[in-house]
């Protein structure tokens, strides 16, 4: 069943989506060459703490750590650990803020030095489109609307969406319905309508290969792409309103180290 918030739901989600945002700031403020992702997981868990916060990927399922760190081909879910970033990697790094009782989501791939041209392609693919995504949500529409507006995007630059992650419902709950694919659904498949009140994930993953990925058999989270190319995703938690969406995550400056490389609107 698909929650609809109540007004004094949505007041604490603004809170907890802006303190994963403006921890997310501050990581993009630090984030460089040399840092091991363990540093990042640390200066998160340091930083969601020290706002009355608690960190909600840390034991979440068994989950080690307090942050997802996703480095290269890695698609989601990487554990932070000993690899040092170095220059031209992506990372895409994915906070969640607990606060009284409700979760905020929020994410983004940042450039570690220059950039290769086939990263910035992807990256920024993969910033677009969470932004047509978002641009799809309105009240009585679909959310099948959200996956086509990503996939139609995605496939015009070449660039694969992956189908084994999707977004989601969140709220007092880390995940729950409504599943928010990033792909064009088949049309025997559920597509429930938006309605404003609801709260959910837009979470692309883009591949500039194919879409499939692997999973670690050791660690059992960690996801790859199969092929071993890069990836890349950008995340927000938005609040269907009846004028369209509030992005409940948005972030009140530029997010440094995450900057565009390229316009690649203009191509279309």
């Amino acid at each position: 069943m698909i929650e609809i918030k109540s007004g004094r739901d949505i007041e604490t989600m603004r809170e907890s989506c802006q303190m994963a945002a403006d921890t997310l700031l501050l990581v993009g403020d630090r984030i460089r060459a040399g840092m091991s992702t363990d540093e990042i997981n640390t200066f998160v868990h340091q930083d969601t703490v020290r706002r009355g916060a608690v960190p909600s990927p840390l034991n979440y399922h068994g989950f080690p750590k307090s942050v997802c760190t996703s480095v290269n081909e890695v698609v989601c879910h990487g554990i932070p650990g000993a690899y040092v970033l170095k220059d031209g990697d992506i990372i895409n790094v994915d906070v969640t803020t607990f606060f009284k009782g409700f979760h905020g989501d929020t994410s983004a791939t940042f450039y570690i030095g220059e950039p290769s041209p086939e990263a910035r392609l992807v990256v920024e693919v993969a910033r677009e489109c969470l932004a047509r995504g978002i641009a799809a949500v309105r009240d009585n529409g679909r959310i099948g609307d959200i996956g086509e507006a990503i996939e139609d995007y995605a496939h015009s630059h070449g660039l694969s969406v992956v189908r084994d992650f999707v977004g989601h419902g969140i709220g007092r709950k880390f995940h729950t319905d409504p599943q928010v694919a990033h792909y064009r659904l088949p049309k025997n498949a559920p597509n429930p309508r938006m309605k404003a009140g609801m709260v959910f994930t837009i979470e692309p993953m883009i591949n500039l290969g194919g879409w499939e990925v692997e999973v670690d058999k050791k660690d059992k989270w960690t996801a790859r792409t199969r092929d071993r190319k890069l990836s890349a995703q950008f995340e927000h938690t938005v609040l269907v309103t009846a004028a369209g969406c509030e992005v409940l995550t948005r972030r009140p400056r530029h997010l440094v180290n995450s900057e565009p490389k390229v316009d690649l609107t203009a191509a279309l």
